[in-house]
This record gives C-alpha cells, sequence and structure tokens, in this order.
C-alpha cells in the first residue's frame, strides 16, 4: 500500500511538523526509529512492542490507571476480528521478525489499567494504514476503536486520542499531501466521542525551489 504516513523518519507527516498538530512526539518504528507529529504535549510515548476484542462497555474508573504489562501487539491486531484482512496483509515482517508496528500506553478510558494504542504502517514509506485501541478488561483486552482509511496515525493527548489523517489530490507525491484532518476523541459513556475536528491545507509553492542568496 503507498501513500503518505502520519509520522516517520521519511514519513509524509514530516511537512506537517509542529503547526498542522500542534506539537511533536517520538515514536519508535520498528524498523527505522521514525517521528510522529501531535497535538501537543504526549501523555505516554510509544512502546516498542508488539489477547482479543469487543465492544467497550465498562464505566471508567475513577483511580489512576496501573501500568499495563507489554502486550504483543502484533498478534492483538490480527487476532482481532474487527481489524480489516488489508490491514492484516500489511501486517508483516519487515527485517528479520520486526514489524511495523508503534504502541502507546496510556489512560484514555479510566481503567483501571493502561490503554494501548497501535498503529500499523508498511515497510517501505512507513504508511499508517490503521490505527487501534485496546481496553482492558477482564484480563484480556478489548478492541474500542479502529481507523482504517490510510495515511493515518494515533496518539495519545493528555487523556485524549488524537487521530491525523492525511489527504492528497490528484498527483500529490507521496512528500508533500495537500493537507491534513485531525480529530480529538474523548471517552464518554463507554466509547469515543469526537470533541474536536481541525484541517490544515498545506500550500504547495513551499520548498519548490532554492533559496535566494542573500545579497553581501
Amino acid at each position: 500500500m503507498s501513500g503518505g504516513p502520519r509520522s516517520g523518519p521519511d514519513r509524509v507527516s514530516a511537512r506537517a511538523a509542529g503547526p498542522a498538530v500542534a506539537g511533536t512526539v517520538a515514536v519508535a518504528v520498528l524498523l527505522s526509529g521514525c517521528a510522529a507529529d501531535g497535538t501537543g504535549a504526549r501523555d505516554e510515548g510509544p512502546a516498542r512492542v508488539e489477547s482479543v476484542t469487543g465492544p467497550a462497555a465498562a464505566s471508567p474508573s475513577a483511580s489512576p490507571a496501573k501500568a499495563a504489562g507489554r502486550v504483543d501487539a502484533v498478534r492483538l491486531v490480527k487476532d482481532d476480528p474487527q481489524v480489516s484482512a488489508e490491514v492484516k496483509r500489511e501486517l508483516k515482517p519487515c527485517v528479520a521478525d520486526e514489524y511495523p508496528v508503534d504502541v502507546s500506553y496510556g489512560d484514555l478510558t479510566g481503567s483501571s489499567a493502561e490503554d494501548i494504542v497501535v498503529n500499523v504502517l508498511t515497510c517501505g514509506d512507513a504508511v499508517g494504514v490503521g490505527s487501534y485501541v485496546y481496553r482492558e478488561q477482564n484480563g484480556g483486552y478489548q478492541h474500542v476503536f479502529k481507523a482504517e482509511a490510510p495515511p493515518v496515525y494515533a496518539e495519545i493527548d493528555r487523556g485524549d486520542l488524537v487521530v491525523s489523517k492525511q489527504e492528497y489530490e490528484k498527483d500529490d507525491p507521496v512528500s508533500n499531501p495537500s493537507g491534513e484532518s485531525v480529530i480529538t476523541y474523548r471517552w464518554s459513556a463507554g466509547r469515543f466521542v469526537e470533541k474536536y475536528r481541525t484541517h490544515n491545507d498545506y500550500s504547495s509553492a513551499a520548498g519548490t525551489g532554492a533559496s535566494p542568496v542573500p545579497d553581501s
């Protein structure tokens, strides 16, 4: 699959770094160690890790979430019946046994344990092809959110789920999307509800030529 990712060493979102999502968060990709844009300081950084799904139902707990044990994120996604077959096909080792996934742990749903955000990327150009949130319940993890319209990337921002989707017009190169939509979701009544949405259009003129040499 091709297109521009939301994060990465040479991921498409490098063009949108900063203002497009109002901040930057480092994320580690098990292939190239890439960076992801966000919307302000992130509560939790992604962890490099790699059992499954069902609708969310439990009410949030008022107590702080305990740190989640590191999970096999690849198996979590592959065993999830709500993940599309196309995304599962993309989820294959890039080098040896290294999979193109970013995993973040943090409190999104008020559960007694940390929630898990998994972003699945392509190997070649680190395009975000699927973003998922899993909530701990009864000793396992339940699927409570997904976004599968690439390029897409999800992050944790101060207790909110922030999903960024880069947008391309015809003939846009992978490195230069025409714009980006950033959607903020908040957990409410057992599900994620959209709270904010912003859109950024990028200039097609910037970066197309050499900078002029100032007069001496």
